[in-house]
Parts: structure tokens; C-alpha cells; sequence
């Protein structure tokens, strides 16, 4: 147990947590990629009439290395750094057995594509680039021990045999591509997700909301269509936390949001600004919206918290249609905050509304 501890704190040091098993994720596709590689080398060594040494050592890169290199990785100290030296082992033995076919065209260049495209696909920067140094090395060792022979023609049988290679590890390539790209998209979705949402609330984000809320503004200027902002901030929210607590704190602001959810009308947006304040625009005149916001304060009122039942809390309201035809977002948000301004002046619990057409205010408890 020590030593598996050991293991595992030396190779999180350092070491990116998506290459972390990275030994384990390399067995199938070498145990595969390498075991269908062998298959047109042994087709041009029995053309050649090779003797035993070139098919040991073809059987032994083809059949046995791949479970050599996972018990090599798996026992080491460092599983991540012995796996890249599998890695280049793997290319030593591809340029390896170039010079034994002869360098038969086919499948040579197969292999050493093979064996590169493999180091790419690992994800380690600069692996593959790395790994050339050491199939140069091994092609060059093997040509001084099999002898400088070239007989680059590639006979049908030969290229039968590298199909299964071209086909099958291609296909499982692409395959372990494609569920990575998936495994991405889903991880960008749910990240885009959280950007969008309020975590605590699951109201919309601050920075969401703004992006709605000058949509909805610019449609507004473009069509004429009514629109309005509420701005609702909690009544002494700062003394719930004091006397219970942060926990029913965060209870209350979703009970609150609860009670603006299901009280928006149809194309409307509602947001958390932060702490203890909320945003929402709705595609309804001034009118409609008072009453929205009257209906959420009403809501807000009854609330029962179900770990504090007898708790009540209330919300002062702010709102305000667009002040002028050509208004952005920040003077629209300063026309609805003036107007909860005036709702918590004249004694919170209550709804303050600006009008755009005159300016004035109007508030309701």
C-alpha cells in the first residue's frame, strides 16, 4: 500500500491530470495497432525468406512488446514518464523493421505513418517530433545488422495484409477521436451552462442577464415594442444572515427566485446581479409590469421556508421602461434603480415604478 501511495503522489507531480493514466488509455490501441502491423512484415519476411532472428524479433514488437510496455508503465515509480519511453520505444522498433522488409514500400511507409500518427494522437506535446530521433537511430542500427538491401516493390499479398492495418486501426482511431471530441463538446456545454446560470439560484448569471437585457433593449428600439425592467432587491437581507444564518440566507434567495420564476411572462429574463439583488426585462408595458412585480411581491410575502417556517421576508421592487428611444442598458438599469431607490425610501416592501414618458414615479405597497 505504501508503495502504490508513493507511486501515485510522484506521478501527480507535475503531470497534466488528463495524461495522468495515460499508460492505460495506450494499451488497447498498441496492443492493436502493433498486433495488425505485424501481419504484412511476416507476409514480405516469408517473400524474402527471412531467417528466425528478423521473425523473433517481428513476433516479439508485434505480439509482446504491447504487454511489456503496460507492465513497464504500471510498475513504475513514474507510470507517465515510463509510458513516454514506451512511446519512443514503439517508434525504435517501427524504424526497426524497415531495413529487415528490405524497405518494402508499403508497408514501411505504413509503419513509420503508423507509429507517428500514434504519438500525435497521444496528446504530449512535442512527442512525436521527439520520437523521429530514436526510429532514425533504430532504422540505421537495423540496416548495419540485417545489411543495406532495398527491394521497395510491394506485392498484392503484401498489400492485402496491410489492410487490416490502413482499415481497422484507422476506424479505431477516428472512433477514440470522436469520443473525445463528444467528451469536449459535453464538457463545453456544461461549462457554457454554468457561465449562463447562477449557481446558488439558477437564475441567470450577471453577466448573461446584460447580454438578454441589451437584446431586449435593441428590440425595443427597433420595433417599438414595450419592454420593462424590474430590479428587486431582499428587505434587510443582511440581518437574516446575522440572526439565522448564511445556510437560510441562501434558502431565501431561492425561495425568492422560485417566486420570480414562475412569474415571468413569456420571453422575459431574469437574472442574479449579486448578493442580494435581482434583474429581470420583460417584454410588457409599464403597466403589466407593476403588476408583475406586485404579484412577486405578494409571492416573496407568503414564502415558507421549510427549515424556518415562521421566518418572513419581503422585496422592494424597482421598475422602469426604457427612458428614451435611443437609452443603453446602463441608463435603463439607472432608471430602474432610482425607482428601488424610492420603493426602500418610502419604506421597503413595496414597488416603485418609473414611467418613461414623463419621468415621474409611482409606488404601491
Amino acid at each position: 500500500m505504501t508503495r502504490t501511495n508513493h507511486r501515485d503522489d510522484a506521478d501527480g507531480n507535475g503531470v497534466p491530470p488528463h495524461l495522468r493514466n495515460l499508460h492505460r488509455r495506450t494499451y488497447p490501441m498498441r496492443t492493436l495497432g502493433m498486433g495488425l502491423a505485424v501481419l504484412p512484415v511476416l507476409v514480405v519476411l516469408h517473400e524474402l525468406d527471412a531467417g528466425w532472428p528478423a521473425w523473433a524479433w517481428t513476433l516479439f514488437c508485434g505480439l509482446a512488446w504491447p504487454h511489456v510496455a503496460r507492465l513497464r508503465a504500471h510498475y513504475s515509480r513514474v507510470p507517465y514518464r515510463a509510458e513516454l519511453t514506451n512511446f519512443m520505444i514503439d517508434s525504435a522498433m517501427a524504424g526497426s523493421l524497415a531495413p529487415i522488409m528490405h524497405f518494402n514500400l508499403l508497408p514501411s511507409a505504413m509503419l513509420l505513418t503508423v507509429a507517428t500518427a500514434d504519438k500525435i494522437n497521444a496528446g504530449v506535446r512535442g512527442l512525436w517530433s521527439r520520437s523521429l530521433l530514436g526510429m532514425l537511430a533504430a532504422m540505421l542500427l537495423s540496416t548495419l545488422l540485417a545489411g543495406w538491401q532495398v527491394e521497395i516493390a510491394t506485392s498484392p499479398p503484401v498489400v492485402l495484409a496491410c489492410l487490416p492495418l490502413m482499415v481497422i486501426h484507422t476506424l479505431a482511431v477516428s472512433a477514440s477521436s470522436y469520443r473525445l471530441v463528444r467528451k469536449v463538446q459535453k464538457q463545453n456545454l456544461r461549462l457554457d451552462e454554468l457561465t449562463r446560470s447562477d449557481s446558488l439560484t439558477g437564475l441567470q448569471s450577471r453577466d448573461h442577464w446584460q447580454q438578454q437585457a441589451g437584446s431586449m433593449l435593441a428590440w425595443h428600439a427597433a420595433t417599438g415594442q414595450p419592454s420593462s425592467m424590474l430590479l428587486v432587491d431582499v428587505d434587510w437581507f443582511k440581518a437574516i444572515n446575522d440572526r439565522h444564518g448564511h445556510a437560510i440566507g441562501d434558502d431565501v434567495l431561492r425561495g425568492i427566485a422560485g417566486v420570480i420564476r414562475a412569474s415571468l411572462p413569456e420571453g422575459s429574463h431574469a437574472g442574479r446581479l449579486g448578493g442580494d439583488e435581482f434583474a429581470i426585462v420583460m417584454p410588457v408595458d409599464a403597466g403589466k409590469a407593476r403588476s408583475i412585480a406586485e404579484g412577486i411581491r405578494a409571492g416573496v410575502a407568503t414564502l415558507d421556508l421549510p427549515h424556518l417556517p415562521m421566518l418572513r421576508s419581503s422585496v422592494s421592487i424597482g421598475s422602469a421602461e426604457p427612458p428614451t428611444a435611443d437609452a443603453d442598458l446602463r441608463t435603463w438599469m439607472e432608471a430602474a434603480d432610482h425607482a428601488l431607490y424610492r420603493a426602500k425610501a418610502a419604506g421597503r416592501d413595496r414597488v416603485s415604478s418609473t414611467h418613461s414618458t414623463d419621468g415621474t414615479l409611482a409606488a404601491t405597497h
